[in-house]
């Protein structure tokens, strides 16, 4: 039996939809300062695919679950296995049914981690920093020179 999730733009997800979410080591930047902080965030199967292949990833642990165990109508569920100090990501709801949808169309991703499974096996690094408030400011310096010639009609 499934249990249909009520949220207006999940009308085709369950509650025992596979999804995987992760505990990811972030930064962010507060009066000149960088402060470490744990995110709870949910992990698309191409992502997933990726980080099994061995590349680096600031995710400590990975499981995989259900959406129902993590999510009660619009009130977000803390895993088991996940410190009560960690925080769910921004977006977190829209992400998370994202997610899962990419896990309906690659089912072949659900075989990488059962449900129920966490693992921890990573290759963990935060030697890029995943900075959350990071901005960008855009220069004059920043911009392409062109050739004299380029708008010119020969």
């Amino acid at each position: 039996m499934t249990t249909t999730i009520s949220y207006p733009n999940a009308s085709d997800l369950t509650a025992d939809d596979y999804i995987v979410i992760g505990l990811a080591t972030c930064f962010y930047k507060e009066d000149g300062e960088v402060h470490q902080i744990e995110v709870i965030e949910p992990i698309p199967s191409a992502a997933l695919e990726a980080i099994f292949k061995g590349i680096p990833t600031s995710y400590k642990l990975v499981c995989a679950t259900t959406l129902g165990s993590v999510i009660n109508g619009e009130e977000l569920l803390l895993p088991a296995g996940f410190p009560n100090s960690a925080q769910f990501g921004d977006d977190f709801l829209l992400r998370i049914f994202s997610a899962a949808r990419t896990y309906k169309r690659r089912e072949s991703a659900q075989t990488l981690i059962p449900v129920g499974t966490t693992k921890t096996d990573l290759n963990y690094s935060t030697e890029r920093k995943r900075i959350l408030n990071a901005s960008r400011v855009v220069s004059k310096e920043d911009n392409v020179k062109q050739h004299s010639h380029t708008h010119k009609v020969l």
